[in-house]
């Protein structure tokens, strides 16, 4: 069996390398495509995971997004005709390989784990024959993009499946010149261009200034952040994410997948994500596993014990079964 991956996000190399491990464990042969956004491509090279480079982001704009999904997909076509014929494509939210994949007639599977990017599943849902989801997102909230008959459901957060067998390593300390014995915190930027100028939501900037002083390690999005960073420590190339996690102390984070690793390993954490809530979300806020900030001057930076003892580990090959469901 031949399987094509297309990555066009960070969190999906984290979300998928599992996936393709296993696919490979059980004799698949798998090719890997990313897009250039982001640490992207810079942690398939951390991870050893060999992939071909097509397409670069093309920005926020509707109107970009459309040229951009446009033009990717067109260049994975052309790709993958050069290439053997595959029997499964998949991505974790990538319209092109989804579009890609239906103008070659590949048999083809999306996951996600946030319900409300509109445009973005009412594509993948409606061209993929397997749309994998967690069980906390009612399966009414996906109809409306053309998911029903088409659900594959799995228990629990897509963190606790990619890391599994995760053990945090203490090198990344190391790595960022970070003192283990004083508090660490951990602030994910929020994917604006500019945080404190056009930034639409001003409790970033605050939880910036709280922070400010502290051993406080900033991961922006983009490069065009880093300029608004100084008197943080700002990794200069793709990291060992998790394990500084495991390590911290806090996670602050406007988007969703830093959150739930934080939630996965143990580690304190607030959301300053103003979007429309996720059931994923919300149900772990109701847990009071994730809290949402609304004040800057909440956060208390206090040294705890070290990384989470016990954890939830799942199987990443249940996913694996889930995703190829379109060959069965």
């Amino acid at each position: 069996m031949r399987v094509w991956v297309d990555l066009t996000n960070s969190p999906h190399v984290l979300v998928l390398r599992p996936v393709i491990a296993a696919l490979r464990a059980r004799g698949a042969e798998v090719e890997v495509t990313a897009r250039d956004f982001a640490q992207t491509v810079g942690l398939c090279e951390r991870l050893g995971l060999e992939h071909t480079v097509i397409g670069r982001h093309r920005g926020g704009r509707v109107a970009a997004k459309a040229l951009g999904l446009a033009d990717r997909s067109a260049a994975l076509v052309r790709w993958a005709r050069r290439r053997p014929p595959f029997d499964l494509a998949l991505g974790h939210g990538s319209n092109d390989v989804t579009v890609a994949a239906a103008l070659l007639r590949i048999p083809r599977a999306t996951m996600f784990d946030y319900e409300w990017a509109t445009v973005q599943h009412t594509v993948n849902c409606r061209l993929s024959q397997a749309v994998v989801v967690p069980e906390a997102i009612p399966p009414a909230r996906l109809d409306r993009y053309g998911a029903r008959g088409k659900l594959q459901r799995y228990p629990g957060l897509k963190e606790e499946y990619y890391l599994a067998d995760f053990e945090p390593d203490r090198a990344v300390l190391d790595e960022l010149a970070l003192d283990p014995a004083q508090p660490i915190a951990v602030v994910r930027t929020p994917p604006a261009v500019s945080l404190y100028h056009r930034f639409e939501n001003p409790l970033f900037a605050q939880v910036l200034d709280r922070l400010r002083g502290t051993q406080t390690v900033v991961l922006p999005r983009i490069d065009a952040q880093r300029a608004e960073l100084g008197g943080f420590v700002v990794p200069q190339r793709a990291i060992d994410a998790q394990s500084l996690i495991a390590f911290a102390d806090l996670v602050v984070s406007a988007g969703g997948t830093m959150n739930r690793e934080a939630v996965a390993l143990g580690t304190p954490v607030w959301t300053t994500f103003e979007g429309r809530l996720g059931a994923v979300d919300a149900q772990l806020i109701a847990e009071g596993r994730l809290r949402r900030l609304e004040r800057a001057d909440a956060l208390e930076l206090v040294k705890r014990d070290g990384p989470a003892r016990d954890r939830v580990r799942r199987d990443p090959g249940l996913l694996v079964e889930l995703l190829t469901a379109p060959l069965r």
